[in-house]
């Protein structure tokens, strides 16, 4: 039987990058990062492809809270087929947009009324962009995803790396040097053996020593509280617990 095709999806700066690159290190599979979805389309499904947030086509019309139209993708892809949805704290992934929410709004797909958070705080942009892509491009699909979270990739990435070996069909090799190449580059803190995802490095920035509660080192306490009302509803749907930071 083959490996399963996989499409990985999530907010912007959630891990979906560094988890795509795990496709990279495993066999069979053809690892594509945001590709246009009319490429990703010409590409067929003969052989297993690991597909990151295909990006927004001119020729097609995305679903709302998509960059694509997934009964398009549906119809297309082929059996078996696995889709997953990468979920990070939403503090932490708000102090990690801000870079590409300042540059014209430059993570996809946009809220449809972006424009009209252009006069607000950043901090505020990036709250309203994570609160959309977890609620209404989340519940879109959530019957047919499973939830990974970037604390547990980071907290164990070989653990994390056998598991989806095993989901998408391979047999899981804990002792694989190519497991274990990707695992030694999930890290929490910058070290020798960090390396960060390709299309994740423009996105960067040099100001916090650790990935998971790297908001504690970020924002403000103002700023904290001026985001927990845009987030709330979608922290709760992904059990994210914002009670003690309330104002």
């Amino acid at each position: 039987m083959k490996p399963c095709h996989v499409v990985i999806l999530g907010c912007g700066r959630s891990g979906t990058s560094i988890f795509g690159e795990l496709f990279d290190h495993l066999p069979y599979y053809s690892y594509y990062s945001e590709p246009d979805f009319s490429e990703l389309l010409s590409h067929g499904f003969d052989t297993p492809l690991a597909v990151k947030v295909p990006r927004e086509s001119p020729e097609y019309g995305a679903t709302e809270g998509l960059s694509f139209p997934l009964d398009l993708l549906l119809s297309e892809i082929r059996s078996p087929w696995q889709m997953y949805w990468q979920v990070r704290h939403p503090l932490d992934t708000i102090a990690s947009l801000r870079i590409g929410i300042s540059r014209n709004w430059g993570h996809h797909p946009r809220p449809p009324d972006w424009r009209d958070w252009l006069e607000r705080p950043l901090i505020e942009q990036c709250a309203h962009h994570w609160a959309y892509i977890n609620t209404v491009g989340y519940q879109k699909v959530k019957d047919m995803v499973k939830i990974t979270r970037f604390e547990t990739m980071i907290e164990d990435p070989l653990r994390f790396a056998t598991s989806i070996s095993s989901d998408v069909g391979l047999v899981p090799d804990k002792s694989s040097a190519a497991l274990r190449a990707w695992a030694r580059r999930v890290q929490n803190t910058n070290n020798e053996h960090f390396i960060e995802a390709m299309t994740s490095r423009s996105y960067s920035r040099p100001d916090h020593t650790v990935r998971v509660g790297r908001w504690r080192e970020n924002l403000s306490d103002e700023e904290v509280k001026s985001v927990i009302p845009i987030i709330k509803e979608a922290a709760e749907i992904f059990d994210y617990s914002l009670k003690s930071l309330h104002p």
